[in-house]
């Protein structure tokens, strides 16, 4: 019986999305495909991070067990896991909410395919200042349906630049939500807010990280 590597599982709130604020289990993976520079999560993504072994039985326990009915699916990135579409299967089977956060450079076409229970996408595009545009998935935008999500941490204005430009070239504001989130401590989120009303995005999110601003920006299991 395959064996997943569980970073951590707790239950908290979520702290961005189109869920944000609403109470969510959360299912963190280890290991990631990128190294963004401004990543917060990059003690789970080390080869020797710390986990813990379990089997979809009993991640589905522990989901069960908390009694809550959104599921975040994080990492670490989530969707490079081996046997991870069995996984996320049984827990839309099992009629919870299923949230996929993914960075971009993972393939989602398999993910979608699941019914009737699909779980939603978070889908981010990394921008310029994380390192990583290059290895963005532009193939994965056809699979966007109305409750996904592409979301944009920007940290300059030459990042929310890109950001203005790809929610134009592939017209998400049409397709799915889309968000635009401050790398915490790099840049205001009134230089934000200025830069959308200055672009006309209309249909656009700011968010801000809520877990950030409750608990300690570094704190873990939040």
């Amino acid at each position: 019986m395959h064996e997943y590597n569980i970073a951590e599982t707790f239950s908290s709130i979520n702290g961005e999305g189109t869920k944000a604020g609403q109470l969510a289990f959360f299912i963190r993976f280890t290991g990631c495909n990128l190294n963004c520079s401004y990543c917060d999560t990059g003690w789970a993504n080390e080869k020797n991070a710390p986990f813990v072994p379990m089997t979809a039985e009993d991640i589905l326990e522990a989901a069960k067990k908390s009694r809550i009915k959104n599921i975040t699916v994080t990492g670490g990135e989530p969707l490079i896991q081996k046997d991870i579409i069995p996984l996320i299967r049984l827990l839309c089977e099992n009629d919870f909410d299923v949230e996929i956060e993914t960075n971009g450079a993972a393939d989602i076409s398999e993910a979608v395919k699941i019914f009737p229970n699909r779980p939603a996408i978070t889908l981010d595009y990394k921008l310029p200042s994380s390192g990583m545009e290059k290895f963005m998935l532009m193939d994965n935008y056809k699979y966007l349906e109305k409750n996904d999500t592409v979301k944009f941490v920007s940290g300059s204005i030459a990042d929310l630049e890109k950001a203005a430009e790809i929610i134009s070239a592939y017209k998400l504001t049409e397709k799915c939500h889309v968000y635009i989130s401050p790398v915490f401590g790099k840049i205001v989120p009134e230089d934000i807010v200025k830069f959308m009303l200055e672009n006309d995005l209309n249909g656009v999110n700011l968010q801000l990280q809520l877990h950030k601003y409750i608990w300690d920006p570094d704190k873990r299991g939040v």
